[in-house]
């Protein structure tokens, strides 16, 4: 089994990713191999709406001067998710939300019916609205939330203060239990045949009639 953490913060080594290794290091404890994958620092175009990648069929985006395309191919490999981002202003940063609006509209079937555990980072505020922000993606793609006692979020503005949070870095490390007990739990399920519920056609209503 493998869980991929993506960290969408601009630093590679920051606080966002002081959580996720918190994480990480849980679920390799309890033997799941993981690996955290880094958006990168650069422009991170936001999707186009130009509905290529679906006439594709092929779960990849048109555009290719990012990393969407490649977070894509790994989440195909990987059992489960850890979404995570710092807080700009109230909400996630603005490339991970580009990159993750690309990421799931492009390769959400993926991803579909597989648990996922979200994770913010902030100095002081802002995370519980970033926290909902990030929850919308793994509910409206058949995904399964991985609890925790408390929301999933750390706090401080260097990762030395992150480590400091030991409230926020125990829920790291039962967000990675948690993550591993699920996993465990599905794939029990499909050795006895028990699979995710086959979906209806959808049905697309606009409000105006």
């Amino acid at each position: 089994m493998k869980v991929l953490l993506l960290n969408g913060s601009p630093h590679e080594r920051g606080c966002t990713y002081t959580a996720l290794r918190e994480a990480a290091d849980a679920l390799e404890r309890e033997g799941v191999e993981t690996e955290i994958f880094h958006i990168g620092a650069g422009a991170v175009r936001g999707c186009a709406g130009c509905g290529a990648c679906r006439r594709a069929g092929e779960n990849r985006c048109i555009f290719v001067d990012d990393r969407v395309n490649e977070a894509i191919a790994k989440a195909e490999q990987a059992d489960g998710y850890f979404f995570g981002a710092p807080v700009h202003y109230a909400s996630i940063a603005g490339a991970a939300s580009a990159f993750l609006d690309r990421m799931f509209y492009a390769g959400g079937s993926v991803m579909a019916y597989k648990p996922a555990a979200v994770v913010v980072s902030a100095r002081r505020a802002g995370t519980t609205a970033a926290y909902d922000q990030l929850n919308k993606y793994i509910g409206i793609n058949n995904m399964l939330a991985v609890p925790c006692h408390y929301w999933n979020m750390v706090h401080g503005k260097t990762p030395e203060e992150v480590v400091q949070d030991e409230e926020g870095m125990q829920c790291m490390r039962a967000l990675g239990r948690n993550m591993a007990w699920m996993l465990s739990m599905l794939k029990v399920s499909r050795e006895h045949g028990v699979l995710p519920p086959a979906p209806e056609p959808r049905i697309h209503t606009n409000f105006i009639r």
